[in-house]
């Protein structure tokens, strides 16, 4: 089955197209896809995954044409950020 893996730094986006065997996890799927080798710092076991901007498991399985998605973690409280910018 056809499947996207994407992830995004605020330099360079990845989003990559691959086929699956039917019944592939969320896990699976990343791992078949290779980012991992282009992304080091990724630590599965850390960050959020999610199919189509909702958050799910690893071992979710995934389905014809999802877009599976690895967060980065937030570096800023958002809160702060806003306030910041009033600020100056």
């Amino acid at each position: 089955m056809n499947v996207g893996v994407c992830y995004a730094e605020a330099d360079r986006q990845t989003w990559l197209r691959l086929e699956v065997p039917d019944g592939s996890t969320v896990q699976q799927a990343i791992e078949l896809s290779g980012l991992l080798n282009h992304y080091p710092h990724i630590d599965l076991g850390k960050q959020k995954v999610g199919i189509f901007g909702k958050l799910t498991k690893l071992d979710a399985p995934v389905k014809e044409g999802d877009r599976v998605e690895i967060y980065r973690q937030i570096t800023a409280d958002p809160t702060q950020v806003q306030r910041r910018r009033v600020d100056v």
